[in-house]
């Protein structure tokens, strides 16, 4: 398996194959910067922001923004990182194979959530995540970042920042990464 393949395999039997790459490194780096600088725009008070980033997809870019924002307000920005696993509605489908960690630092009852992932498609896994959330308290306000936003929704979920659409069909696959986006599909191993 070539090492990009490797660095991509998929839980539940699949590994990503990339065919065509869509974003580069720096198209990233500006869509992040794009999206701290609007979350800043919505959110005055950074002291009552607190970053989540959804295992594994959305952790590497939750973490950028988090530090991004403490750069542009001079002021630390609270990370942390939530795995849904367990709160997903296709457990009977493809039981959890792992659990991954979860660490929120802060109750997050009055606090501003800013929940990131790399890529947005049926929108299960963010409900998912809404429901894990309420566990660690009554948020203000939940937003959504998303690096792409593919299509193919399921469930009335809107992102509230999306770096790039990025229209697909079902039978293909997108893999986003601080390195770049690539267009492919999933391969039974």
């Amino acid at each position: 398996m070539v090492e990009r393949e490797r660095r991509h395999a998929r839980p539940r039997g699949t590994v990503f194959v990339p065919r065509t790459q869509l974003l580069s490194s720096g198209d990233i780096d500006r869509i992040l910067k794009r999206i701290a600088h609007e979350v800043v725009e919505h959110n005055p008070d950074t002291a009552s922001l607190v970053i989540i980033g959804l295992q594994t997809g959305g952790v590497a870019f939750a973490q950028r923004l988090s530090e991004l924002l403490t750069a542009i307000c001079d002021k630390e920005v609270i990370f942390g990182v939530l795995d849904v696993a367990f709160y997903r509605d296709d457990l009977h489908l493809y039981p959890v194979v792992e659990s991954l960690e979860t660490s929120i630092p802060v109750d997050l009852s009055g606090m501003t959530v800013l929940l990131v992932d790399d890529v947005l498609y049926t929108g299960r896994t963010i409900r998912a995540a809404l429901n894990a959330l309420s566990d660690w308290g009554r948020a203000a306000s939940i937003q959504l970042a998303v690096v792409v936003d593919r299509g193919h929704r399921e469930l009335p979920i809107r992102p509230d920042y999306i770096g790039k659409n990025l229209p697909t069909s079902r039978e293909e696959a997108i893999d986003a990464q601080l390195d770049g986006v690539w267009l492919g599909s999933l391969v039974r191993r």
